[in-house]
């Protein structure tokens, strides 16, 4: 009884620390995402050019003053910024994204209908970059041979180096046109879609593994692994039991930090292999000037960029239980 209740007495501390934490990451991301849908409606309200005006002008330059005030009552311009701000904010809060001005379709829609097509691209590309990455590290920690660990280490700067417009134009045209083993527009096969996540996650993989590389020689260097080198355990053992967990935390904030790489590169790769996704439906808002299409995917650009780093955040603990003891980590 004693011995159990002291070991409630020591639990208490760990989880009110760790209740400290999740709250501490909680608040951080709900901060975040509200500066997000603040610093994009400063930004569109900034905008030298009116939207409203701009969608309702015909093709011989002359405004429609009846359409516009249609619009704007549409679309909740008819109010002051502060009092939009809120209105807009509220409608966030209940789900509601607004309406595209150009197709007349609900933002949340239009998101709808273009994100399969991208989310199936970036995980495949995330999946790619983690496999791709895997090689290299494992090759360059354990490769029978020192030429094949050099050769390892040096692909990572070789991949971050390679546009990916270049990249997928030379695998298009070496494949497609050369080769015919792909089609030029996707056709549903299994090398249309793991053709176009491969050449997207090669840049991914060069952030993965120059971090974990780097992370893999720090944690070689500590004195635990000395120890358990001196009571004989082998390189592999010494490897895959030891050294992997410890040096997985730098890797998994790059995880999280490469999502913007992953729209962006998104953008081009669908362009290059005429994919229908969420960066040509972006590409194509910006053109027309469809603010509120462009706020709405920023905004679900910026949710997912703040969840997945949440996930990751909550993550730490359980790989390494000492950043609970860190002063501060709950910030």
């Amino acid at each position: 009884m004693t011995a159990l209740a002291g070991a409630l007495v020591l639990a208490r501390p760990r989880s009110r620390r760790l209740a400290r934490y999740v709250g501490g990451r909680l608040v951080q991301a709900v901060v975040v995402l509200w500066l997000a849908y603040t610093l994009t409606f400063v930004a569109i309200t900034l905008l030298p050019s009116n939207p409203i005006e701009m969608f309702a002008t015909d093709d011989t330059g002359v405004i429609d003053e009846r359409t516009v005030e249609q619009m704007k009552l549409y679309y909740g311009y008819d109010h002051g910024v502060a009092e939009r701000y809120f209105i807009e904010l509220g409608h966030l809060l209940h789900g509601s994204l607004g309406y595209s001005m150009s197709t007349g379709q609900t933002v949340g829609h239009a998101i709808t209908n273009a994100a399969p097509s991208t989310l199936q691209l970036t995980l495949g590309a995330f999946a790619a970059a983690a496999v791709i990455t895997a090689a290299i590290v494992v090759t360059a920690s354990l490769g029978r041979w020192r030429w094949l660990r050099s050769f390892a280490v040096l692909l990572p700067p070789v991949f971050a180096a390679a546009p990916v417009f270049w990249v997928g134009i030379l695998v298009l045209n070496l494949l497609s046109f050369r080769l015919g083993w792909i089609s030029v527009f996707p056709d549903g096969s299994l090398l249309s879609i793991v053709v176009p996540s491969v050449v997207l996650g090669l840049p991914l993989s060069a952030a993965f593994s120059q971090v974990l590389l780097k992370s893999v020689g720090t944690v070689y260097d500590s004195d635990f692994v000395d120890v358990v080198r001196a009571k004989g355990a082998g390189r592999g053992w010494v490897f895959w039991r030891h050294v992997v967990r410890n040096a997985a935390g730098p890797g998994l904030t790059v995880a999280g930090n490469v999502l913007g790489t992953l729209v962006g590169g998104a953008v081009v790769t669908e362009t290059v292999f005429a994919r229908a996704g969420v960066g040509r439906v972006l590409q194509t808002a910006v053109s027309q000037q469809d603010v509120s299409l462009v706020q709405g995917f920023i905004l679900i650009i910026a949710g997912v960029y703040v969840v997945v780093n949440l996930a990751i955040d909550l993550l730490y603990p359980v790989l390494d239980r000492r950043i609970l003891l860190t002063p501060g980590a709950a910030r």
